[in-house]
């Protein structure tokens, strides 16, 4: 049957298998944070001794890293050789990887080491579906229903983040492996349904490989998302590695090829990164928009878990090995404001234009980590619940109608490439920000939490030796083990001097209130710091989204005329 037979029909198939696999590919980047404690005592690692931390980093960020490198050629080979055909296989890398992990029958670094490749693995067929996936929605849908269909599309992915840490608290106390294990029959699914399914509505154009630009775009990009690991962790004596010559060399190797990278892209016949595409005004400031709000918003889970797990919960009576699954329960207002916000904002883009939607989101994104900024760190849920909630309609408002902004601004046979160069900087924004964010709040830490953590210690009875030697420890080592819902000072001093405490304080020191009460303080200036970047981020950002121009609809045949020509500079999409 022609894929026109039925075209109204074949739109939702469309967009309901897209948003399926995008829900896959984000869901998987946050399901095994919260299930890394089960995972690491699952493969006998303690994933907070010092030299383990590179196994703990990388398996949260590694799936990340490589849908960042891989994402904008997947998208250009897409444009090459069909956009479904590349979508498809990555249902299958995705689905076979998950497999795999979840028969990791290795254990201690083998193990983790087994599962940090399937995850790179499993990110290649993420990457796949993700740099696909808005361009056939957006092939399928005519130019009034985009927005609404990518809002759908985007802000389901988005939740997926969020949807993946329940999932994950639930999954991973039963068995670690279920949290990998589930994708499996999903992506069966997926899998069959887009083979019979999706039909190439794209017109493939043939060109040559840029090896050269792959090459030193991948080397770039990975060079500086390593640096980021090392930047937050300890070097030379400092809480933090960004002055490390091992980070500074990296950096420089970083600029360097991407330097080189874009020298390339700008003299080759068929380049990975469509160059001329950034002279149109809409995708240019859409995608910079883009940019700043996935670095005010990509640490925002991390400090929201390490907020909850590491200071609320345990305040309001959870055990520390009860947080994981209800920091995910209690972050659930931020997922059902993208929700409803989302495909709202993006059916009303549609009719009266992204500009003032993606502006007013990004301010009132700004407003709500104002808010946050502002609340006791020991605060009441309703408001908390009430601001998240406020958080996510704003996000929603802001992801929905800039990707219908960005995607209909591009010309119909650059989509894949186009909508992969807008996915790269929002992953790779999404990294960085992880980055600032734990580097901020590292920075917060390292001022007050040494002296507060030795004199609380040695106050109930822990020898100064010890007090001073858990003192010492990197700020780091305290956040992933909050971060992990590990109890830090019961990790950190150790069963032989706990047992040599009395009764009373062995057990104030192993309560609930303790690790809260003394980190608080501290805590609170590292997230100050954070909130602060982040609001700074979303103004510029809102600035960004502001000039990307009025409404002026591009129809198919202007677009396909037009291409990347330098008129386009003056074309505003809505």
């Amino acid at each position: 049957m022609p894929a026109t037979a039925h075209p109204d029909r074949y739109k939702w198939i469309a967009l309901s298998n897209a948003t399926l696999a995008v829900l896959l590919a984000t869901l998987d980047g946050s399901i095994t944070i919260i299930a890394m404690p089960d995972i690491f005592r699952g493969i006998h690692l303690d994933p907070l001794v010092p030299a383990n931390s590179f196994y703990l980093l990388w398996m949260i960020l590694g799936y990340l890293v490589v849908t960042s490198v891989l994402i904008v050629s997947l998208g250009r080979l897409g444009d090459m050789v069909g956009r479904v055909k590349i979508y498809n296989l990555g249902f299958v890398i995705y689905t076979v990887a998950s497999l795999l992990l979840a028969i990791d029958w290795m254990t201690g670094r083998n193990g983790a080491t087994y599962l940090i490749v399937m995850r790179l693995v499993q990110g290649v067929g993420g990457a796949c579906l993700l740099a696909n996936a808005a361009a056939i929605i957006t092939d399928a849908f005519p130019t009034h229903q985009r927005g609404m269909a990518l809002g759908i599309n985007n802000i389901v992915g988005v939740s997926g983040t969020f949807i993946g840490l329940v999932l994950g608290g639930i999954l991973a106390p039963i068995d670690w492996r279920l949290v990998f294990l589930i994708s499996v029959p999903v992506g069966i699914f997926g899998t069959v349904w887009a083979y019979t399914g999706l039909r190439e509505l794209s017109t493939p154009r043939a060109a040559r490989v840029d090896w050269a630009g792959n090459l030193t775009f991948a080397l770039g990009l990975v060079l500086l998302m390593t640096a980021v690991t090392y930047g937050i962790r300890p070097a030379g004596g400092h809480p933090i590695g960004w002055g490390s010559a091992k980070v500074l060399a990296l950096l420089a190797a970083s600029a360097a090829s991407l330097v080189a990278f874009v020298a390339i892209e700008r003299r080759v016949t068929d380049p990975m990164f469509r160059l001329p595409l950034f002279r149109i005004r809409a995708f240019t400031f859409g995608t910079l928009s883009t940019f700043l709000s996935s670095v005010s918003r990509g640490g925002l889970m991390f400090m929201l878990i390490i907020w909850l797990q590491g200071i609320w919960l345990p305040q309001h009576g959870y055990s520390f090995e009860q947080t994981p699954l209800w920091a995910g329960i209690y972050m659930l207002p931020l997922s059902i404001g993208m929700l409803v916000a989302g495909p709202a904002s993006g059916y009303l883009s549609d009719r009266y234009g992204s500009r003032w939607f993606a502006t007013g989101g990004m301010l009132l994104t700004a407003f709500s980590f104002a808010l946050l900024y502002v609340l006791p760190t020991n605060f009441d849920y309703g408001t908390f619940a009430v601001v998240l909630a406020l958080m996510g309609i704003s996000m929603g408002m802001f992801v929905s109608p800039n990707r219908a902004s960005v995607m209909n601004s591009l010309p119909a046979d650059h989509r894949g490439a186009g909508g992969g160069m807008n996915q790269t900087f929002q992953n790779s924004a999404q990294v960085m920000s992880i980055g600032i964010f734990f580097t901020l709040m590292i920075v917060g830490l390292a001022a007050t939490l040494p002296s507060t953590l030795s004199s609380g210690l040695q106050a109930h009875g822990v020898a100064p030796g010890t007090a001073h030697h858990v003192a010492s420890l990197p700020p780091v080592s305290i956040l992933f083990a909050a971060f992990l819902g590990y109890n830090p000072v019961e990790h950190l001093v150790g069963p032989h001097a706990l047992n040599s405490l009395s009764a009373h304080n062995h057990a104030v020191i192993t309560g609930h209130a303790f690790f809260p009460d003394l980190i608080t303080p501290a805590f609170r200036d590292g997230l100050h710091y954070a909130f602060a970047f982040a609001i700074a981020a979303c103004l510029i950002g809102a600035v960004a989204s502001f000039m990307r121009g009025g409404r002026q609809p591009v129809t198919e045949p202007e677009a396909r005329v037009v291409k990347a020509k330098p008129q386009l500079e003056e074309q505003h999409a809505s």
